[in-house]
């Protein structure tokens, strides 16, 4: 199972890995488990590495992080899984994200021993980017994890026509007629299209802006220094206005600060919200 840390490209070996594109990364640990000092070691460093890291903590079920994964765009997901169902979770959510739409999106994982290695190759089998084991902590270190995870993961989740076609990882573009609040893998996207800008954007910007010109809803903002309950308090609003009004949609942008050096990001909000399931909530970090 060794694997070289310097997959796929021309760098030498103890150089790092950097990133051409911005990397959305959701990391979780499985349902039922409560083992988060791997996960939280590894969303860390994946941080640090450039990326953008929407962290769910532990004991997440298959459907919350798939809802996640869409609802961020993100191009990988990664999950340790010490709880003994691995091979049910992994395939199921592969299983999942191909169902909505979102079969590009990368799935890495990782249990110690807990894995055996013909248990990493069936999953890997089944479509699991990679499963890492004690051989490649051995081999390459968690930093050549790091960058290999980074890497297999640096590509555009839009298929944009100015990409070469190889470069067709990703999803196609949404347009603005396809823009439905029940389709949130269509809002994520055409997010992730105003974030891109530039010409893709400027393809659907009018037909967007004017779809917004005819909305009603209305915008709140709330801020305040970190850690003082901004997210607590809209999860707590967000749980009352559905209990009153369970027909209506509402959907939570969240903002956190990039790093300027390595532009990586951790987008904490999401892990205080509980009440954001379902259809009616849609939520972007």
């Amino acid at each position: 199972m060794a694997l070289d840390a310097s997959h796929g490209t021309d760098r030498k070996p103890g150089d790092r890995y950097r990133l051409t594109h911005q990397v959305r990364v959701v990391t979780a640990t499985s349902l039922f488990d409560g083992h988060d000092a791997a996960i939280n070691i590894m969303r860390r460093m994946i941080q640090a590495g450039g990326a953008e890291v929407i962290h769910l903590g532990h004991n997440r079920s298959v459907s919350e992080i798939v809802e996640a994964v869409i609802e961020e765009d993100a191009q990988a997901v990664a999950v340790s899984s010490y709880q003994g169902g691995h091979m049910e979770f992994f395939t199921y959510m592969r299983d999942m994200l191909a169902e909505r739409g979102a079969g590009h999106v990368k799935i890495f994982g990782g249990g110690g021993g807990v894995i055996r290695p013909d248990e990493i190759r069936a999953l890997e089998a089944h479509g699991i980017t990679r499963i890492y084991d004690p051989e490649h902590g051995r081999t390459m270190g968690l930093a050549g994890i790091i960058d290999d995870l980074l890497e297999r993961s640096d590509y555009f989740t839009l298929n944009l026509p100015s990409l070469p076609a190889d470069d067709h990882r990703g999803a196609p573009v949404p347009t603005p007629e396809a823009l439905r609040r029940e389709d949130h893998a269509a809002v994520a996207r055409m997010i992730t299209l105003t974030e891109i800008g530039g010409e893709p954007w400027a393809r659907v910007a009018e037909g967007v802006r004017a779809r917004a010109a005819a909305s009603h809803a209305p915008v709140l903002g709330v801020t305040g220094t970190g850690g003082s309950g901004k997210s607590s308090l809209l999860d707590e609003l967000v749980r009352r206005f559905r209990v009153d009004n369970p027909d209506v949609h509402i959907a939570l942008l969240s903002a956190d600060p990039s790093k300027r050096k390595t532009g990586g990001a951790l987008l904490g909000d999401r892990i205080r919200m509980n009440a954001i399931d379902g259809p009616q909530v849609y939520m972007r970090s």
